[in-house]
């Protein structure tokens, strides 16, 4: 074999093993932002962890189909979408999401007005529709833009903007109904 053909097989070999190096450190790096989402969405740790890993998996499973490095963010909050729809399909005869208990972990939060304004913002959250909740935390909890939503739960952006709207209203009266009136937007990221 000619010099010059190893040495194109070995470059190439070495380029995809560092692709592979730099799409396991980027994935792993967004872990905490996909639990963060989910968990607002389900409000469950175990099936939390569960929809991260299963996210995870899919992900380093089709590495390949990622075209664009820029788009990670995205295809990753796509991908733990398409694994909520799944979850929430398969326990649909089972389980209703919205009557499920929310919990949390009490030991981490030692400010007892900090714990009841999170057990109020949480259960104002849950009362909300599923599709509501989702926009809601991609937006204010995230950060994500509306074209990026609608990319991630693969609807138009005039649903995410109508959805968003309601979802708000909803909010706002639920924390109203839980007396939790004039919270602003950092004060509801940084509970929930």
């Amino acid at each position: 074999i000619p010099t010059w053909v190893v040495f194109i097989s070995m470059s190439s070999i070495f380029k995809r093993f560092e692709e592979a190096r730099w799409f396991r450190q980027e994935v792993a790096a967004m872990w905490q932002r996909l639990y963060r989402v989910a968990y607002s969405w389900c409000h469950d740790p175990h099936l939390t962890a569960d929809l991260v890993q299963d996210t995870m998996a899919k992900a380093l499973k089709n590495h390949h189909q990622l075209r664009d490095r820029a788009a990670l963010q995205g295809w990753l909050f796509v991908i733990l979408a398409n694994c909520w729809r799944d979850h929430c399909r398969r326990a649909r005869d089972t389980v209703d999401i919205d009557a499920m208990e929310l919990s949390h972990d009490s030991d981490l939060e030692t400010d007892s007005d900090r714990i009841e304004l999170l057990q109020r913002v949480r259960a104002a959250i849950a009362r909300l529709s599923p599709n509501h909740r989702e926009v809601l935390t991609l937006v204010v909890l995230e950060g994500m833009a509306y074209d990026d939503v609608a990319k991630v739960l693969d609807i138009p952006i005039g649903t995410v903007t109508s959805r968003l709207c309601r979802a708000r209203g909803v909010l706002r009266r639920n924390l109203h109904e839980n007396g939790v009136a004039g919270a602003t937007t950092a004060t509801l990221r940084s509970v929930i």
